[in-house]
């Protein structure tokens, strides 16, 4: 009999709590839906603006030549050193000969025979097989002539600067490279631009670098190549400078900045604040009203003015009511009183 009063006594308790659970959670509930913010808003206008934008980048030599020959020996001698200024076809190195040596006698010998062949061949006298294989060994001997003279005496390939030596003559070559040559008469840089940007960075465009070395002065540069994708983790794209460098004033590893000037543009400007950031990430977000009821909008942010900063969204136009004030404590649904 007190078993049964006990179990009457629970369920009991635990319908009155399930009853007021619910009351409770419809009630809040009801206060959300309820909830009015008072909030200031403004239309959104398009102004004309003079877009530019603002980069910084360091410079890197326009080709960097890594003197590794594919041969194993004794670097017999390197006739440059660090900071030696270096012309298209220069010797550099001249490796172990021995190898070339070998190669040379082989040549000649191949030489002899295919020219006796050859002549014996245009009176008939050898079979066209025999000829074959004697064009055929020329040729072989050849090109292992040509490889060997390559690796053997190296040569560089465009003028530049020796910016490394790594070996001294006589010493065993490892693989490591005996000389870096880096081309300095002309540079190169990558710079990193917002993906808003994308549609209107093209090739060619041109633009003035500055350097706080030389702070009086620009140096001219121009876009060789925009990279076709996207950074999703930066949301940014490359693209590659291409530097004019006679004067040899610009050296690579310098830190320089540049302004890209984009013309003047038609844009939706709304004050900076207005703006909210999602805890955690990168995206950005606005509160616009529609018809008393607060929307939140995916943006992207594009140059900024003063207090004032470009958004580009799809889902806004010109004369929307932007939230100005009072849009950190709105969530998407929120009922809206505007105040003036």
């Amino acid at each position: 009999m007190n078993r049964l009063f006990q179990t009457i006594i629970v369920v009991g308790l635990s319908a009155v709590v399930a009853s007021c659970g619910t009351k409770g959670k419809s009630e809040e509930q009801a206060v959300v839906e309820n909830k009015v913010e008072k909030v200031k808003v403004e239309a959104i206008q398009k102004q004309t603006v003079a877009r530019k934008l603002d980069l910084s980048t360091t410079l890197e030599g326009y080709e960097t030549m890594k003197v590794s020959p594919s041969l194993t020996g004794n670097i017999e001698h390197i006739y440059v050193e660090v900071g030696s200024y270096v012309g298209a076809g220069q010797m550099l190195v001249r490796m172990d000969q021995n190898k070339y040596n070998t190669a040379k006698l082989g040549f000649t010998q191949a030489s002899i025979e295919f020219e006796r062949v050859k002549a014996l061949k245009e009176t008939n006298t050898v079979s066209q097989q025999t000829y074959d294989q004697a064009k055929l060994g020329y040729d072989q001997a050849k090109e292992s002539l040509n490889f060997l003279t390559e690796h053997t005496f190296v040569k560089a390939r465009f003028p530049g600067v020796v910016s490394a030596k790594n070996y001294v003559d006589g010493e065993l070559y490892s693989g490591a490279p005996i000389l870096v040559i880096t081309q300095i008469n002309q540079l190169k840089a990558l710079v990193s631009i917002p993906e808003t940007y994308f549609p209107l960075i093209k090739t060619g465009m041109t633009m003035n670098l500055r350097s706080d070395i030389y702070k009086d002065e620009t140096f001219p540069a121009s876009i060789e190549i925009v990279y076709p994708t996207i950074d999703p983790a930066t949301h940014t794209f490359q693209a590659k400078l291409r530097i004019p460098n006679g004067t040899s004033k610009l050296r690579p590893g310098m830190f320089v900045r540049t302004t890209l000037e984009m013309g003047e543009v038609e844009a939706l400007l709304v004050p900076y604040q207005a703006v909210l950031k999602l805890t955690g990430s990168n995206e950005r977000f606005i509160f616009v009203n529609k018809n008393g009821v607060a929307k939140r909008v995916s943006v992207s942010l594009g140059q900024r003015y003063d207090d004032k900063v470009e958004i580009i969204s799809d889902q806004v136009k010109e004369g929307d009511q932007l939230v100005i004030l009072g849009q950190t404590k709105l969530v998407d649904g929120t009922k809206l009183e505007v105040i003036k």
